[in-house]
Formats: structure tokens, sequence, C-alpha cells
């Protein structure tokens, strides 16, 4: 009989979001399921690690079979303690959310979610980040659980090519409304931002961070355009950020006179 595929589910909004409830009964239904998530909120802490104070992962009971771990880290730490410290094996996978939130576009960079995913991908493992273009607490995560069920599978069964994790985003749509699955490219987009200035009691000043988000891409092929059209976006996300492209032009410099 084949083994069912371990599956290492995380998040970044903590270890009693709804979203993960919801991703891991979802990864029950495919393989053995083992949760190292956050204890708390940490999301857009990008790829932060946990390096000038300790780290604490407790089990976390839930009264279901499978195990849970509670962390006091970032996503990044959850990933690295649960394939050093708790997994009995290199995991075939590694989802991460279902995120409270978009993470598309320029928003791959400060994710949490995604962040857990390419820590999972530097080590070799498959993964996948899911966020819900919904930031409510109370969403509905339903109409996207079969979706979430595919991509992962099909994960499972064909593989992801080395060095990529996919970044999947879903619209916020009932179930009717949601038209299928597009492979994409991010959009460039960025976030214009300000800043809120106030004065506390004690006379000194504080700040909110401010912003509106603005799509600067008008293709039709991009992960904002499969979004506001009613689909769910599939962006390969490679953590390799060297330009390649600039080398040849870089190398033009006279850097070593």
């Amino acid at each position: 009989m084949k083994k069912k595929p371990l599956i290492l589910v995380t998040n970044d909004d903590g270890i009693t979001a709804p979203g993960l409830r919801t991703l891991i009964r979802i990864m029950k239904k495919i393989g053995e399921v083992v949760v190292v998530a956050p204890d708390k909120p940490q999301s857009a802490m990008g790829h932060a690690i946990t390096v000038n104070s300790t780290l604490y992962c407790t089990p976390y009971n839930t009264g279901e079979t499978h195990k849970e771990f509670s962390c006091s880290g970032t996503p990044a730490d959850c990933v690295k303690l649960a394939v050093r410290e708790i997994l009995p094996r290199t995991p075939d996978i590694c989802v991460s959310g279902i995120n409270h939130g978009s993470n598309s576009s320029i928003n791959v960079i400060y994710s949490g979610t995604m962040s857990a995913a390419v820590e999972a991908g530097i080590e070799g493992i498959p993964a996948i980040g899911f966020s819900l273009c919904d930031y409510s607490w109370d969403a509905n995560f339903e109409p996207v659980e079969s979706l979430v069920e595919t991509i992962t599978r099909e994960a499972l069964a064909n593989g992801i090519p080395k060095g990529v994790v996919l970044n999947v985003n879903f619209p916020d749509l009932p179930d009717s409304g949601i038209k299928g699955i597009k492979v994409c490219r991010q959009a460039k987009a960025n976030w214009v931002e300000e800043f809120d200035k106030r004065t506390n009691p004690m006379g000194k000043d504080y700040y909110w961070l401010t912003g509106k988000f603005v799509n600067l891409d008008k293709g039709e092929d991009t992960d904002e355009w499969a979004l506001e059209h009613g689909y769910a976006s599939v962006v390969p996300v490679q953590f390799d950020l060297t330009a390649h492209h600039s080398i040849q032009d870089l190398n033009t410099w006279n850097l070593n006179d």
C-alpha cells in the first residue's frame, strides 16, 4: 500500500486562525498532517527569523489525531523547527495559509504566509502558500476548499519545479462566482504609503502606517487581472533573487580599474 504523504501545515495568522483550521481539514483528506504554526498573529513579517531571543515550541492539543505545535517565533521559524526538530522525516509538501487577505503582486515580499512556503522551498520541500482576498477573521473559506485540494493533489502528483514555490490567491466570491484557476505572472504594483502622525498624552510622537494599493500593470496575464475577473491565481515564485538579465550590463562597468 502506498504511504500517505506527510504534509507540514503552517501559516502567519496564528494557530487559532479559521483559515489554518480550514487548511488542516482539507489536508487530512490527502495525507498525514503535522501542524507547526505561530502562537500569535505574525502577518507582514516577511522572512524574519528569530536570532536574538529564545524560541518555544509546545504541543497544541485540539483533541484530534494529528499533531500540532504552537511556536513563539515567525512563520519561517516554524518551518525551520518543524524540519529540524519535530517532523519524523522530510515532508512531501508544505502548505501555508489559508491567509486572511491577499498576498498577490508585491504583497508576496511582505507576506509571512509566503515566507513560510519559501523557507520550505529553500529546504527542497515542495511548497504552496494559499490566500483568500478577505481580511475578515470570519472569512468564508468554504468556496475555495475544493480548489485548495485540487492544487495540492496536482502538486503532489506532478511535482513543483526545483527552486520554485507556488503563490495561490483566491478572489472573495461564492462557489458559483469563481470561474477557474489561472497560472499567472506577478503584477507590477506597489503600495503608495503615508504615515498618520499623532501625539500621545505624554507628548511623544507616534505613527500609524497607512496607504493604498496601486496596480500599475495592464496585462491580462497577471495575478491581479485574474483575481479581478473572478479567477484563482497561481504564480510560480522563485527565491533566487539574482537579476540574471542585468549581469551582462554590470560587467561593462569599470569595477577593477
